[in-house]
């Protein structure tokens, strides 16, 4: 069982947003999405990962869901910039308090824009990280959206990967 609440745990429950936690072992340091969607066992279409990009000033956060690819030039113009690039990974946790793998939509130092991929709409739950690696917390998309003020649209890259 887990020690102790993570940061985004905290606000949900503060929330009184309804949220189910799944645990999983990343000793084999397979922490990326598809990897920890057999791990939870649940299907790659409701697991979620959280995706940190920057433009010159801002910090944007992404949804999608973990089989799919972020298009950059989708993600710009939702973000309303005319580009905007990953956040290096060493920047993470200076940025938003998280690790890779453990990176929750909820729960950052602050606030950033944030857009949840359109595929999570009209889903009864989702999956993303619960703000630790080797947790996910399972809970309705429209709840995220309200607790993060999240818009749902269209993020993934059409292309085959």
């Amino acid at each position: 069982m887990y020690m102790s609440k993570t940061n985004a745990m905290r606000i949900l429950d503060k929330n009184k947003v309804t949220y189910v936690i799944h645990e999983y072992d990343n000793e084999d340091g397979q922490i990326h999405g598809a990897a920890v969607a057999e791990k939870i066992n649940k299907p790659a279409e409701i697991v979620f990962k959280t995706l940190v990009t920057h433009s010159k000033q801002d910090l944007f956060v992404f949804v999608i869901p973990v089989a799919e690819e972020l298009d950059l030039k989708k993600a710009a113009k939702a973000a309303g910039e005319k580009k905007i690039e990953m956040l290096p990974m060493k920047e993470l946790q200076q940025w938003t308090g998280y690790i890779r793998g453990g990176c929750s939509p909820v729960g950052m130092k602050k606030l950033f824009p944030t857009y949840i991929d359109l595929s999570a709409a009209d889903l009864e739950k989702m999956l993303v990280s619960a703000g630790k690696v080797g947790l996910q917390m399972e809970l309705n998309p429209q709840h995220l959206k309200g607790i993060v003020s999240a818009t749902f649209i269209d993020l993934t890259s059409d292309d085959p990967a």
